[in-house]
């Protein structure tokens, strides 16, 4: 069994989508750009049921795995100095040219784990310098946006999602039919900003049975020649998103050129503290750390292909340190 509820309303949805695959009569790339998405699908055999010629790749959708070698060995170097670290669990074993956090936890480096930027608040009243390590897309960034407001230093490594998608297609490494566009993202920033893309796309939900309706839907564009933005997501997503979560964004954070795993740079889609709030930005406080960073070893590869996953070139599965050092 694939679902754990009701069959039959998606059991047509199944049969809908290889009719349309027959009638398409071509290999179809979908890609979908959202970590859950990809949770999903793999925990119930999504890909496993569809026709032949419909292909799911991923994207880069999981924040850990498209925060830099830069980013991670600039933390590494501050806890390694003597700062303490405050970050989520999922980028502790991330490795850097001068290890991971894990690592520098093992040297003696004081490195925390917290779940929310509140548990990283409640951290600074007994480490008063702690660093707290910023990174995911519009999703989390409100939470540390509302964390920089009260006092909390911050290496911010957060990012704009929107533009990793156009430069995917800019790359033209793959030829993407359609996108299944990221619900936790398109809760913040809405539907609109997806228009500038002229690809079939559709905003789903988490439930399996959203994204199997999700897929049929970029099917149903495909098929009929559309190239349209589409909320399958209705009961979250709305047209305009959450204003008061990007203008808490707005209010703390100025958007520059981002690096990105995989990715190298990519223009405009960083986000980095506003001059307003530098005191509590640690690129600056602790710049003269950081200045003595070798940051030439970031550019040597390491075994890490998470570059080539999140660009779709390759399966998790095929990485070297899949269900190894890195564990998802």
């Amino acid at each position: 069994m694939i679902l754990h509820k009701t069959m039959t309303s998606i059991e047509k949805v199944i049969e809908d989508i290889n009719q349309v695959a027959k009638d398409i009569n071509r290999q179809i790339n979908l890609m979908e750009v959202c970590g859950t998405h990809t949770q999903v699908i793999s925990r119930y055999g999504i890909a496993d049921i569809l026709p032949k010629n419909i292909h799911l790749s991923t994207g880069p959708g999981c924040p850990v795995c498209v925060t830099s070698q830069i980013d991670i060995d600039a933390i590494v170097n501050l806890a390694l100095a003597g700062v303490p670290v405050a970050t989520y669990g999922d980028v502790l074993r991330v490795p850097g040219a001068f290890g991971s956090l894990d690592q520098a936890r093992e040297q003696g480096a004081q490195v925390f784990v917290v779940h929310t930027t509140e548990d990283a608040l409640q951290l600074k009243k007994k480490h008063p310098d702690v660093v707290f390590f910023g990174l995911g897309f519009e999703t989390t960034t409100p939470m540390t946006a509302y964390a920089i407001q009260n006092g909390l230093t911050v290496y911010s490594a957060h990012k704009l999602f929107l533009p990793a998608m156009l430069a995917l297609v800019d790359m033209k490494e793959l030829n993407i039919d359609g996108f299944i566009d990221p619900g936790h993202v398109s809760a913040i920033i809405g539907t609109d900003p997806y228009q500038v893309m002229k690809l079939p796309q559709v905003i789903t939900g988490f439930e399996a049975e959203d994204v199997i309706v999700g897929i049929y839907m970029l099917l149903k564009q495909i098929s009929d020649g559309r190239a349209e933005v589409e909320n399958q997501y209705v009961r979250i997503v709305k047209k305009k998103g959450n204003p008061k979560a990007m203008k808490l964004i707005n209010d703390v954070f100025d958007v520059v050129d981002g690096q990105w795993r995989g990715f190298g740079m990519i223009p405009l889609s960083g986000l980095d503290v506003k001059d307003k709030y530098k005191e509590q930005n640690a690129k600056i406080k602790y710049k003269k750390i950081l200045d003595k960073v070798d940051f030439s070893q970031s550019q040597k590869p390491v075994a890490c292909k998470c570059g080539d996953i999140i660009r779709g070139l390759m399966s998790a599965k095929e990485c070297p340190l899949f269900g190894k050092v890195c564990t998802p």
